[in-house]
């Protein structure tokens, strides 16, 4: 409660959450809006549904709003896209009418896989308002991405920025070490830390409206803010050093394209989901989360996983990932 003040104080007004985050995080906004009701029309308040179907999304987005003590949501979000599919003319007619009933202000999906296939088809679909896409230093400069970028902003469509860290996934990392020296180095001589440099990374694209990032401690918070109020953007030279970095650590990060690896093994396994509990587990500290997520698998599942052969997944990677020995390894740390 303290951080969503101070939070809201900072000119932090973008409140992403979500009906199946961890701790209690709708309920939890819900008392800041009991105790301060006045701040509701200062917060853009963003929440998803992991349901796909009118009746489950009905059933979610009433649910939130009676936990977040509100009458409407700013955007909302189907969570978790992976195929465009998943939206069809029954999601564009709940979108319409949920719009009409005043439950939300705009719409849309979040994705953190083959996030530049799925955001050229939603530009073509005319009713999409927002996506929040895995964005970083890492994948913003690809043809692919630029394209699917661009396509959004013809379309109207605005673009919330989420993993802007782009962390490395794995524990066994550490082939190219001066890479990261030298990155730091550079970044703390210019007055900023080097997860600040990397937000300031992406909003040198004046197209992304906002970024979402987890801020557990109030530490993180005031240097967020500190990082969004500073005007001064990075210089091509950090730019440019943060691209040598990306492809220096290239096959320690898994870039979302599991169309790719997940079409070699026939979609026998989520090999992308499994690569972000990696992420979950190394980057953000939280193995508890990757093994909550790794447990809705289901046996049947991992008995799969334990019997497949991720050698052509391993050979077809653009980044290099080691792909089959990070399934034995979630197999033994998740399982």
């Amino acid at each position: 409660q303290l951080m969503l003040r101070q939070a809201l104080k900072w000119g932090v007004t973008y409140w992403d959450t979500a009906d199946c985050y961890q701790n209690g995080s709708e309920t939890g906004i819900g008392r800041y809006f009991e105790k301060y009701p006045r701040d509701r029309e200062k917060v853009f308040l963003v929440t998803k549904s992991d349901a796909r179907d009118p009746q489950g999304m009905t059933r979610l987005l009433d649910r939130s709003l009676e936990r977040m003590k509100t009458t409407y949501i700013n955007l909302y979000f189907v969570h978790g896209l992976s195929d465009i599919d998943e939206l069809d003319d029954e999601t564009r007619r709940w979108a319409e009418k949920a719009k009409a009933d005043g439950k939300i202000k705009f719409f849309g999906f979040s994705t953190h896989r083959n996030m530049a296939a799925l955001l050229s088809a939603a530009s073509k679909l005319g009713y999409i308002d927002g996506i929040m896409m895995t964005y970083n230093f890492r994948n913003m400069h690809t043809p692919e991405m630029r394209a699917a970028v661009d396509a959004c902003v013809q379309a109207g469509i605005g673009l919330t920025a989420m993993k802007t860290q782009a962390e490395r996934s794995w524990l066994d990392f550490g082939k190219d070490e001066k890479a990261g020296a030298d990155l730091m180095e550079t970044f703390i001589k210019a007055g900023m830390t080097e997860q600040q440099a990397k937000l300031k990374a992406v909003w040198t694209n004046p197209h992304i409206a906002a970024v979402c990032s987890q801020m557990p401690s109030m530490t993180i918070l005031k240097a967020n803010v500190t990082a969004a109020v500073d005007s001064k953007p990075l210089t091509s030279g950090q730019m440019r050093l943060l691209q040598q970095y990306a492809r220096a650590t290239a096959d320690e990060y898994c870039a979302g394209c599991s169309r790719i690896c997940e079409a070699a093994v026939h979609g026998r396994v989520p090999v992308g989901d499994i690569m972000r509990y990696h992420m979950y587990s190394r980057s953000y500290g939280r193995p508890d989360w990757a093994r909550e997520h790794f447990s809705k698998l289901g046996p049947a599942a991992r008995n799969l996983m334990a019997e497949t052969d991720f050698n052509d997944a391993e050979r077809c990677c653009p980044q290099g990932m080691p792909i089959a020995s990070l399934m034995r390894k979630a197999l033994d740390e998740f399982a």
